[in-house]
């Protein structure tokens, strides 16, 4: 009987194809959309997640999310290092700073100052250089990414076609000279601009004169402490704001998802893959099992029992699932490879297939449901009529 119920979804091609395209679509639609949503959401607190020394992030008790600075004094470096239970603590720039090219192109960039001393919070992944090499006077360190795109390229004194930055060229940040030393790979972040690293005490002297220059400070607890107690033992002390790296990160997500329309809009567009898969898969599978009516009819007036036939039915369904599901999630893993992740954010974790395939699941256990009623109400002699 599985031979027979196999022939009968192979042989209408039409209705076969469209209900596996219909099922095929709305698995593309709803895990593309899934993997864009997390790969945006992740890039949000991506600068958090290139900072692994840290294990507290203090702010201004107002700051909203990662990239909303509100800068400190600088004397709450010094405050935030009389707290006992304290390993380190260090003081971050992270602003935005004008650069001119050579060929006198202009480019806002993302500049982060890390500690002279100790160069914490520094980039792990160095293409080029070290990150000793930012001690040498002028320098910056540079994201490879920056280095690939049209606006970071600079054209040469003696002119000629652009080419890429690259180390030894000299730039200008707010008018003062910085050598590149170096090239990173940092993790895309929700900002577009180019990120440039420098030193803490260079990167105050790149960005405009302001009376508070720190934007936040990293912290480690010394062996043994409690992290949440040291971090209320900061915000009691120092009227300050300080989360563990995790609630840090928690507190930037939960600010994109809460304050801004981008999960309503990459939602209408999930829940329309879902309605394309009732509207075109359900229906064409519910259409396909009342076509085949005479013949399951048939079968049963030959002495087939009704959960024979109802079993057909279920691995028909079984089957067009498994290969929808399978066509629409091998195209999403197709094009999370070949776009470059510098231009789309996608991330598809192992969550999005399985909610890919809870849908799809529920699309043919609803119309499968239809039409094994219809079997089962089916009277034989329903076939020998007319």
């Amino acid at each position: 009987m599985r031979i027979f119920a196999l022939k009968m979804l192979f042989g209408d091609s039409a209705k076969f194809y469209g209900i596996l395209l219909g099922l095929g679509f709305a698995t593309l639609l709803i895990s593309q959309q899934s993997s864009i949503f997390v790969g945006l959401m992740s890039r949000t607190f991506g600068f958090i997640t290139d900072t692994p020394q840290a294990e507290i992030w203090i702010a201004d008790p107002d700051q909203r999310y990662l990239d909303d600075n509100k800068a400190l004094r600088t004397t709450a470096v010094q405050r935030i290092r009389g707290i006992e239970g304290l390993e380190w603590a260090v003081p971050l720039y992270k602003g935005l700073i004008m650069v001119q090219l050579p060929d006198g192109q202009r480019q806002m960039s993302q500049v982060i100052g890390i500690d002279d001393s100790s160069l914490i919070a520094g980039p792990s992944r160095m293409l080029e250089g070290t990150l000793d090499d930012l001690r040498r006077s002028d320098a910056i360190i540079v994201d490879e990414r920056a280095c690939r795109r049209e606006f970071m390229l600079k054209r040469p004194p003696e002119g000629g076609p652009p080419r890429k930055l690259r180390v030894g060229d000299v730039v200008e940040l707010n008018e003062l000279r910085a050598e590149v030393v170096g090239i990173c790979k940092a993790t895309q972040t929700f900002q577009s601009q180019p990120v440039i690293y420098t030193t803490y005490n260079r990167a105050i002297q790149f960005a405009p004169p302001n009376r508070r220059m720190t934007s936040m400070i990293l912290a480690k607890a010394a062996p043994g402490e409690d992290v949440d107690a040291l971090c209320a033992r900061i915000s009691e002390r120092t009227g300050l704001s300080a989360f563990p790296t995790d609630a840090y990160r928690e507190k930037t997500l939960q600010y994109w998802i809460r304050e801004t329309g981008i999960p309503i809009n990459f939602g209408t567009s999930i829940i329309l893959g879902f309605v394309v898969g009732v509207a075109v898969a359900g229906q064409m599978f519910y259409n396909f099992t009342l076509d085949n009516l005479k013949y399951f009819g048939a079968m049963k007036a030959m002495g087939a029992t009704t959960p024979r036939l109802l079993g057909m039915v279920s691995m028909q369904a079984a089957t067009v699932a498994v290969l929808g599901f399978g066509l629409g999630i091998g195209i999403t893993s197709a094009f999370g490879l070949t776009v470059p992740g510098d231009r789309l954010a996608f991330r598809m974790t192992w969550h999005i297939p399985l909610v890919a395939a809870g849908a799809v699941t529920l699309i043919c256990v609803a119309s499968a449901a239809l039409g094994m009623y219809r079997v089962f109400r089916l009277d034989p002699a329903d076939v020998f009529k007319g």
